[in-house]
């Protein structure tokens, strides 16, 4: 039995930049957001999105054993970005290989393509900022990377684990939270 093995590294991925955030955070009530009410204090909201594409350097955070690898990016809310089958040969989930934002997201930029996590509601405010992260290595060989966050609206802290065990197929994930 091979241990799961984790790195960290920058991978370079065609990028549609954001412009800025707004300094001045929104104080709307019952800006009807796909079921929220839509108020993001203390958060700025971004509205502006670049037309064009440059190769951006992301932090990446890997996770691999005979079976499959899975890239983890904290810098885009912690996101599985790509989950590959290495048996197969084929993304095992959608993997968009642009990060291109739409303003669909609560506080603006929001993408497409591998699994994103939501707290408290869907396409969470930080969806598209970094988020911390740490490893954790287990006595069978497995490895997990823990990514989260103390969110401000709400304080919530929330932390989300993906486990790599070394012989099975599988990504297994499971959540924390704390009402802070």
């Amino acid at each position: 039995m091979t241990p799961v093995k984790v790195w960290q590294e920058r991978v370079e991925i065609p990028t549609y930049e954001t412009g800025p955030q707004d300094i001045h955070p929104m104080f709307l009530e019952n800006r009807v957001y796909q079921g929220s009410s839509g108020a993001v204090y203390p958060y700025g909201v971004t509205d502006t999105l670049s037309e064009q594409k440059t190769l951006k350097s992301w932090q990446a955070v890997w996770l691999e054993n005979d079976y499959i690898k899975v890239m983890i990016l904290p810098e885009l809310g912690g996101r599985v970005h790509r989950a590959w089958d290495k048996v197969k040969q084929r993304d095992f989930v959608y993997h968009n290989e642009v990060i291109k934002p739409a303003l669909v997201g609560l506080l603006g930029p929001w993408i497409s393509g591998g699994i994103e996590f939501n707290w408290p509601q869907h396409h969470r405010p930080t969806t598209f900022m970094p988020v911390d992260f740490t490893l954790e290595a287990h006595e069978d060989g497995a490895q997990t990377v823990w990514v989260g966050e103390t969110e401000p609206m709400h304080g919530l802290q929330v932390m989300t684990g993906f486990t790599l065990r070394p012989d099975r197929a599988a990504l297994e994930i499971a959540s924390r939270v704390y009402n802070g």
